[in-house]
């Protein structure tokens, strides 16, 4: 289970508690178990700060503390503190990455069944797409409904999302088409055949969680050649 531990202090000389995190940081390197920290700042208390750091469990962050290093800079952060920092051990009860779950929700709307549903839900208006496929980027929601309807015009098809990567704004999907040819595709018509592809998306959300750009990359080529149109270039 996840554990997250809080640390509470106040100290008017957060420069140098700030350097001393970055001497831990170099001298725990290939042994700390800590896996995410975040420093915060009170917006009414300019001397309140809040630490945030992240372990695989609750045993990996003891690990963490019994390293002489970390001894060593607790004393130093203790020296740094107007009084004496406190400490909360919370063990992660629900995780929830949001901007991952709109990426998800994407995915699985693109390969619904039927008339494709409002997308307004999880893009932004003003949504510009980064298609190799494409001469020119995508810019808009209205034209990127007209590339997906290209798509779901040619195959029915699903996408298992394979990894999700969660960093700031930006989503990165690594992901496996599976889809059907069932109708005429980039001039080439209904084969009939399963195809697979697979490719990686990074989104870029906005504060209210809706896809504002994406990078594309996948095996258009390998695609074609599932569907033949490259047998006709070999002869």
């Amino acid at each position: 289970m996840t554990f997250v531990q809080l640390i509470d202090c106040k100290t008017s000389r957060f420069d140098e508690m700030d350097r001393l995190m970055d001497t831990w940081v170099e001298q725990t390197r290939g042994k700390r178990t800590a896996t995410h920290a975040v420093v915060g700042k009170d917006r009414s208390d300019a001397s309140h700060f809040i630490e945030i750091v992240e372990f695989p469990s609750y045993e990996e962050a003891m690990r963490n503390s019994n390293l002489p290093e970390t001894d060593k800079v607790f004393r130093e952060l203790v020296a740094l503190c107007d009084e004496m920092p406190t400490f909360t051990d919370l063990d992660v009860v629900r995780d929830e990455q949001l901007y991952a779950a709109t990426a998800r929700r994407f995915f699985e709307t693109v390969g619904m069944r039927g008339e494709l549903p409002p997308l307004d839900g999880l893009m932004a208006e003003e949504y510009r797409d980064h298609n190799p496929a494409n001469e020119q980027d995508t810019v808009g929601m209205d034209a990127m409904r007209r590339d997906v309807g290209m798509w779901r015009s040619g195959f029915d098809f699903a996408f298992s999302v394979d990894d999700q990567i969660e960093q700031g704004d930006r989503v990165c999907n690594r992901w496996t088409w599976r889809g059907t040819h069932r109708g005429d595709f980039m001039g080439l018509p209904a084969t009939g055949k399963q195809v697979t592809m697979t490719g990686m998306t990074i989104f870029r959300c906005r504060e209210d969680g809706k896809i504002v750009e994406a990078w594309w990359e996948y095996d258009l080529l390998g695609l074609m050649e599932q569907l033949g149109a490259l047998d006709a270039l070999e002869q």
